[in-house]
C-alpha cells in the first residue's frame, strides 16, 4: 500500500493541520515525520480551537493511529502541556498515540541553548522560536543526543547529566548573560518524562513496513515549509529539518518507491514568521488588510506574520521540489473584497528576468515582477460549493493552475473544518 504525503510549500502556516484533519477519515494511519514544537498546527471545529504543536493532526479522530516518527524531536514538557490540554476532552489518546524510539528528546538545556545563541547574533538573528529545535538536531547529526528509546535504558538520567554539563559549558561560552534556573526546569523535566514513559514506544520504521504489508493507508504529515527547508530553503534563515518530501523518507524510514501522491498545501498570499528574505512581502494597507483579516499570528509563537502577494516563482520551485501532484489552496476567504490581486510571476535578478528560485533572493538581488488579476468582493465563508464561486476567484484559480501545471483539488474559504470545497 502506497504512502501519501502531505506538506507545507511557503514557509509554514499554510493551514496543514485543518487538511490532515480533513482527510484523516481516509485514513488508518497519520504518522508526522520532521519538526518539533516550533510547528503549530491549528484545527477548528464544533466552535472550538486546538492548536497542536508535535501531536499528529488526526487525532481527534476515532480510528486513525498517530504516530510522531523517527524524525521528529520531542519536549516532552510541551508534550505533557499538549496532553493536558487533550484530557479536557475525554480522548483515549494512550490507544491510538504511538511514539518511534528514535525520536530525539529536547532538553531544557537545549533552550538555554538556543536563547544563547540568538542573543549573541544580534542583528542577525535568524528569528529562531527559541524551543530548543536547532541544538536538537545538532546533538543528533554529532551523535550526541538523547532518544526517545534511551528512557527505557537504566542509566539514562547519566546520559543526561553528561549530555547538560556540556551544554551548560556552550552556554557560558556565548557569555550571552541569559538568566535561567536549571534545577527548576529540570523539575518540570523529570516530570513529563514521566507522562511520556507511560506511552507506547515502537520501532516505527519496522511498524510502518507491516502497516504497508497489511494494506493500511498511511498519511505522512510535515511541519513547517518546504521554503524552511534545512537544504533547499532560504538558508540560512530556516529550520534545521528537511521539511520537503524527502523529509518524510528519512523522517519514518518509508522507501521513496512507496510514495504516492503528494499533497502541497499553499495560501492564496504569502507569509512569512520570523526574519529572512521574503520577495513579495507588503508594507502598505494590502498588506496589513492580509494580516487583520486572515489573522496572521503565529500558533506557536503568537509572533504577527509578514504579509504580501502570492509568489509563483517560489511556489514553482516548491512544487517541483516536491514532486507535488495535488494542490490545496488555503485562505482563499482573506482575498475577498480586494479590487485588483497581483501574483509574482517573474523576478528581476541583478538586471536579469528570470523565473526560477535563484540561490540568493535577499531584496538587494529580486525585484518581483507582478501579473495583474481582477479580484472579487463576494464572501467565500459562507459557500459549501465550487459552483458557489465567483468568476474571479474561478480565473485566479485556473492561472495558478496553468502556471504551477498541477491541479488545485481543495479550496479552503474559511478555519473550520466543514470549510472545505473539494473541487
Amino acid at each position: 500500500m502506497a504512502v501519501n504525503l502531505l506538506l507545507g510549500l511557503q514557509w509554514g502556516d499554510e493551514g496543514k493541520g485543518k487538511i490532515v484533519d480533513v482527510l484523516t477519515k481516509d485514513y488508518d494511519i497519520i504518522a508526522r515525520f520532521q519538526g518539533g514544537p516550533n510547528a503549530g498546527h491549528t484545527l477548528e471545529f464544533d466552535g472550538i480551537k486546538h492548536v497542536l504543536h508535535t501531536i499528529p493532526s488526526g487525532i481527534f479522530h476515532d480510528k486513525a493511529i498517530n504516530l510522531v516518527g523517527n524524525g521528529v524531536v520531542i519536549d516532552p514538557v510541551i508534550f505533557k502541556k499538549e496532553l493536558d490540554n487533550l484530557d479536557k476532552f475525554n480522548l483515549d489518546y494512550r490507544s491510538k498515540l504511538l511514539i518511534s524510539r528514535k525520536a530525539h528528546l529536547i532538553l531544557p538545556t537545549h533552550r538555554i541553548l538556543d536563547a544563547a545563541s540568538e542573543a549573541s547574533k544580534g542583528k542577525a538573528k535568524i528569528g529562531s522560536t527559541l524551543k530548543g529545535i536547532g541544538p536538537t538536531y545538532m546533538d543528533k547529526t554529532g551523535r550526541n543526543g538523547i532518544r526517545v528509546g534511551d528512557l527505557e535504558l537504566s542509566d539514562w538520567k547519566e546520559r543526561y547529566r553528561a549530555l547538560a554539563n556540556k551544554h551548560e559549558a556552550m552556554i557560558d561560552f556565548y557569555d550571552a548573560k541569559i538568566e535561567y534556573d536549571l534545577e527548576e526546569l529540570e523539575v518540570e523535566f523529570f516530570e513529563a518524562v514521566k507522562l511520556l514513559k507511560t506511552l507506547t514506544f515502537i520501532d516505527s520504521e519496522e511498524y510502518l513496513h507491516q502497516a504497508q504489508k497489511d494494506g493500511k493507508t498511511i498519511l505522512a504529515e510535515g511541519a513547517q515549509g518546504s521554503l524552511l527547508d534545512i537544504d533547499f530553503g532560504t538558508y540560512p534563515f530556516v529550520t534545521s529539518s528537511n521539511t520537503t518530501a524527502a523529509g518524510a523518507c528519512t523522517g519514518l524510514g518509508i522507501a521513496p518507491n512507496k510514495i504516492k501522491d503528494v499533497f502541497g498545501i499553499f495560501k492564496a498570499y504569502t507569509t512569512r514568521v520570523g526574519s529572512g528574505p521574503f520577495p513579495t512581502e507588503l508594507f502598505d494597507e494590502d498588506g496589513e488588510t492580509m494580516g487583520r483579516v486572515g489573522n496572521e499570528f503565529g500558533a506557536t509563537t503568537g509572533r504577527a506574520r509578514r504579509c504580501g502577494w502570492l509568489d509563483l516563482v517560489a511556489l514553482k520551485y516548491a512544487v517541483h521540489v516536491n514532486g507535488v501532484t495535488q494542490l490545496m489552496m488555503m485562505k482563499g476567504d482573506v482575498l475577498s473584497g480586494f479590487k485588483t490581486l497581483k501574483v509574482c510571476t517573474a523576478y528581476k535578478y541583478k538586471g536579469e528576468t528570470i523565473n526560477h528560485l535563484p540561490y540568493n533572493v535577499e531584496p538587494e538581488n529580486v525585484t518581483p515582477i507582478y501579473t495583474e488579476m481582477k479580484g472579487w468582493s463576494e464572501d467565500l465563508t459562507k459557500m459549501n460549493d465550487k459552483a458557489q464561486f465567483p468568476k474571479e476567484l474561478n480565473e485566479y484559480i485556473e492561472f495558478l493552475e496553468k502556471e504551477l501545471e498541477t491541479p488545485i483539488t481543495i479550496v479552503s474559504v474559511g478555519p473550520d473544518r466543514t470549510q472545505t470545497i473539494h473541487r
